[in-house]
């Protein structure tokens, strides 16, 4: 199913406008995050399309060719997934999922029938008969994704899916909610803040910010091609190099560095990962702090720009704290952006 927003804002009584105008066409089985910091627009935007919330004069939702602009929330046949997942504590596995189906008032034939086959998908075979309250966070994930998707929902909307869950089984159970909503096969748009999570699900983000969606695109497309400082600072932590530039030269604090030709006179971005050590670089910066992640050490640099940089040294041991370091940055790995 085709989902198609054209001038869908929200503005309530008290003048508070929490959506611009906004259009986005979602294509069939597509998976799309709307990503982007607290008080961006994202959640009023997926409540607008549940029909938890009326657009303001002018909207128009359409489910294929389908208008439920004002059509209410239990007509859209949308499955919702929220942060607290929302289970009822005092039944079971089993029950929680086919709650949704008894009220449809479907045979009790077709309500097992479609239990079965989503505790078989959702891998729940071992937990079909426990209570909610004996199951792990990553468990209950699973019960609530498969109660949405049993009564076989048009469309699947997820706020903020793994927020409750710790940050070592959120990472863990990132890839299995990626695989699961692909075996779904339909529609999906998920709310989060998380970057890490939007481009490790959503076949496209839309990243937000002030109620308007700034960018969409593939996770590659916003990673590699952001088109303004505020989705190239989000999607990656891309750093400003804030110096003058002079005849395709960016001078800095800390050293000049030629330019690509595409890069014009606006601003200059880097990755952490892209400012690497090379004892030949035309760059140098002090060492203030050195943090040991495992895989890498994080370097904070000061004097190469008027504010601390951030390098990730790949080495079996990092320089000292006070040591100058030598830095270089391939041509392709700066991001130019023009004025804003």
């Amino acid at each position: 199913m085709t989902l198609s927003l054209s001038s869908v804002a929200k503005t309530y009584g008290d003048g508070t406008r929490a959506l611009n105008p906004t259009d986005l066409e979602i294509n069939p089985g597509e998976i799309i995050s709307l990503l982007g910091p607290s008080g961006c627009g994202k959640t009023t935007l997926l409540r607008l399309i549940a029909g938890l919330e009326v657009p303001d004069n002018g909207a128009n939702i359409r489910f294929g060719d389908e208008d439920v602009t004002r059509l209410p929330v239990e007509k859209r046949n949308v499955g919702m997934v929220f942060q607290s997942y929302a289970l009822f504590p005092n039944m079971s596995v089993r029950d929680n999922i086919g709650y949704g189906l008894k009220m449809q008032r479907l045979p009790r034939a077709e309500i097992q029938s479609r239990v079965d086959e989503v505790i078989a998908l959702c891998r729940l075979e071992p937990y079909a008969n426990r209570a909610i309250t004996a199951l792990s966070g990553g468990q209950r994930q699973r019960v609530a994704l498969a109660r949405a998707f049993a009564p076989r929902p048009r469309l699947m909307l997820l706020d903020e899916p793994l927020s409750a869950l710790d940050a070592a089984l959120r990472l863990e159970l990132r890839d299995e909610l990626a695989a699961l909503l692909r075996q779904f096969g339909t529609t999906v748009i998920f709310v989060t803040h998380d970057q890490d999570e939007a481009l490790a699900i959503a076949d496209r983000v839309a990243v937000m910010e002030g109620g308007k969606i700034r960018q969409i695109g593939t996770p590659e497309e916003l990673y590699r091609n952001p088109q303004s400082a505020f989705v190239a600072e989000f999607v990656g932590h891309a750093m400003p190099l804030s110096g003058e530039i002079r005849q395709q030269t960016l001078c800095l604090e800390g050293g000049e560095l030629p330019l690509p030709d595409h890069a014009g006179s606006g601003s200059v971005y880097v990755r952490a990962e892209d400012l690497r050590a090379d004892p030949t670089g035309p760059l140098e910066a002090k060492v203030e702090t050195v943090t040991f992640l495992g895989t890498h050490y994080r370097l904070g640099l000061t004097g190469l720009t008027g504010q601390r940089m951030f390098a990730l040294h790949h080495g079996a041991s990092a320089p000292a704290i006070g040591d100058n370091l030598r830095l270089s940055i391939a041509p392709d790995a700066l991001i130019c952006l023009p004025h804003s």
